[in-house]
């Protein structure tokens, strides 16, 4: 019966669906937008590899001033990471590298854009990295210590400059120096349009006798298992700070950071945006409330000599109340149906522009609204906001509703 009444009057429905379904829309769309950028985010910041850190000059940070303030810092040199690695033996692997900016590589007649990062490595920083090697192998520290002019290549380069054939054993040149390929990268896709194999990795001694030693290296560890993982960052911070004669009571001169730091920092940046979101969708959907408030009232009337007939027949207070409680709940829950199913779909657009897996309402665990005290994933979000909904027709629906139970049969059935 409450479907009906909707369907009664189609314009006046569609309008009062319009508000409280724009209300949703507003929460879900941008939580599901938010949620497709943070799985695309923390899938691209996890580029380290499983229980390892990194340990660098400057912070990883999304915020300006946190860089500026450690523009000053001393460089991490080559000794002081090979010193770093005589010390600590408790990790599994500790990895050096230097990244030495973006190169076009040559071979033969072919050429890539002038995109691809030039990367100095030792022979830990594959693991580390998280690299896998597709065809070909690593480098042996062999070649690290004679600064070997060989590289491995990541998938982008290969597929730039090798679609017909094998690179291994090929010569390519950077900066007019050669390089023999003996490895590629198993691929890692796309990350927010780039494209994170657009690298090729040289041995790190080689970098720097090709353009020079006054630089900071990243060191980069990577412990045996989680039980161990704060231990070895609390061990390893205090060893740098030997090696870098840090007084005792100093701020570090140096960065740690991982994935879940960087993670977390993100989380942190775009908190106050959902805040922000789930604050003027509350405004839109009080206001949507209020609409469906007039629309019964109306309704009510309208319907003053059907209500008449009703309690003529022997319907009872509570069933005319129910009857007008249950189109305000109605209404506002299509209405919240309506914004779920266009919030998630233009949500999802964002996944297809930055190549991110969607989120599918139903069966997401993704937590895209987190406060300190709500986590909630999105099959939950979309279950509240159909909650909500439902609260906000009967708050406003209340009064329409309590008015009809309360006319008097008679001046029902007069009225005209």
């Amino acid at each position: 019966m409450a479907i009906i009444a909707i369907r009664v009057n189609k314009l006046r429905s569609s309008l009062t669906l319009l508000g409280i379904g724009v209300g949703v829309f507003s929460i879900i769309g941008v939580m599901t937008a938010m949620g497709v950028l943070q799985n695309a985010i923390e899938n691209g910041l996890s580029g380290l590899g499983t229980n390892t850190f990194q340990i660098q000059k400057f912070p990883v940070t999304f915020f300006h001033d946190g860089r500026s303030r450690s523009r000053n810092r001393k460089d991490i040199t080559l000794e002081q990471g090979e010193m770093f690695i005589e010390r600590m033996n408790e990790a599994k692997y500790i990895g050096l590298e230097s990244w030495f900016g973006i190169k076009q590589i040559f071979h033969n007649n072919d050429k890539t854009n002038p995109n691809i990062s030039l990367v100095g490595e030792t022979v830990q920083g594959f693991p580390t990295n998280n690299w896998t090697i597709k065809q070909g192998r690593a480098f042996t520290n062999q070649e690290v210590d004679n600064a070997a002019s060989v590289c491995v290549l990541g998938n982008g380069v290969v597929e730039k400059l090798f679609e017909r054939g094998s690179p291994i054993g090929e010569i390519v040149k950077i900066d007019g120096n050669k390089f023999r390929v003996i490895g590629t990268v198993e691929p890692k896709g796309g990350f927010l349009g780039g494209n994170q194999d657009n690298y090729l990795a040289i041995p790190l001694t080689t970098a720097m006798s090709l353009y020079g030693k006054q630089r900071s290296i990243n060191i980069m560890v990577q412990t045996r298992d989680q039980e161990s993982y704060n231990d070895i960052i609390e061990l390893s911070t205090a060893i740098l700070r030997t090696i870098r004669h840090v007084p005792p009571g100093a701020e570090d001169d140096f960065a740690i950071f991982s994935n879940d730091t960087l993670i977390k920092q993100f989380n942190d940046l775009t908190f106050m945006v959902k805040i922000g979101t789930l604050g003027i969708a509350c405004i839109a959907l009080l206001a949507a409330g209020v609409g469906i408030m007039n629309i019964m009232l109306v309704s009510v009337t309208e319907r003053t000599k059907e209500i008449g007939i009703r309690k003529a027949l022997g319907a009872t207070k509570i069933n005319v109340l129910m009857q007008f409680l249950s189109e305000s709940v109605v209404f506002s829950q299509i209405g919240g149906v309506i914004g779920i199913i266009a919030g998630s779909i233009l949500g999802n657009v964002v996944a297809l522009i930055t190549s991110a897996p969607p989120i599918l309402p139903w069966n997401s665990s993704v937590a895209i609204l987190s406060t300190p005290f709500v986590s909630l994933s999105a099959l939950g979000l979309n279950i509240v906001a159909i909650i909500f909904c439902s609260f906000i027709g009967i708050v406003f629906g209340v009064y329409p509703a309590w008015k009809a139970a309360n006319l008097d049969p008679i001046e029902s059935l007069r009225y005209e």
